[in-house]
């Protein structure tokens, strides 16, 4: 099957070139000049990756990427995001938003083919098949609603297994607290930040030694190392 790729970027000469170059390259491309219409197409046609220009006009590039990383069923996309930035800050932001990589104006276009190839590669295999979730000695069955530790299995509350999905399905990538809240929680006006904290370290406990996957991000939140 084709790949699918939404380009947003608000340059004429640079969405033209990478439309050109993409399609060129056998995928099927859709570009946009700004967030809001991207945001208005990706909720009636997905793609597989987005490359996500950070300086937009309206809706900026981290607007649009929280928007992706805020809806579940939009977890199977890969985001590059491109910019003029160099900063380290700007970088970690959007790593901390839940961008797959990130590119800095000028770039190679070549190069950021083969980026967007392994990318693409990574994110199949992670999701070939959605309702068995692996890493390390860690199992979970979906549709089971199981979970094992080295083929024993573990008990978890109905809150914990949500937790250990959410961050499962997004290895490698860091979720902050408020994300966690969001999207595990659903910001209930209860919740605190504290009340993440006390959740992971409960999860880790039930884990065992594989809980020390489960990486604090001093600061930021948690992900599962990659």
């Amino acid at each position: 099957m084709t790949n699918k790729i939404f380009i947003v970027e608000d340059e004429p000469d640079l969405r033209d070139t990478l439309k050109y170059n993409f399609e060129n390259e056998g995928f099927s491309v859709e570009a946009f000049s700004n967030g809001e219409s991207f945001v208005d197409s990706i909720q009636k046609n997905q793609p597989n990756l987005v490359i996500l220009d950070l300086m937009l006009p309206g809706l900026s590039g981290l607007d649009v990427c929280r928007e992706i990383r805020s809806n579940e069923k939009y977890d199977d996309i890969s985001i590059v995001m491109l910019t003029a930035k160099s900063e380290e800050i700007d970088r970690i932001v959007g790593f901390e938003l839940g961008a797959d990589d990130y590119v800095t104006k000028p770039f190679s276009v070549r190069e950021l083919i083969l980026r967007v190839k392994v990318l693409l590669k990574k994110r199949s295999e992670s999701f070939s098949d959605n309702q068995i979730l692996e890493f390390g000695p860690i199992l979970m069955n979906l549709d089971a609603h199981d979970v094992s530790v080295d083929g024993k299995n573990i008990i978890l509350t109905a809150l914990e297994f949500k937790l250990l999905k959410h961050l499962l399905k997004r290895k490698g990538r860091v979720q902050t607290r408020d994300q966690l809240l969001g999207d595990v929680w659903g910001y209930s006006s209860e919740v605190t930040t504290r009340t993440v904290d006390t959740h992971i370290k409960r999860l880790r406990e039930k884990l065992g030694k594989p809980g020390d996957l489960i990486q604090t991000i001093r600061g930021v939140g948690y992900r599962f190392n990659n």
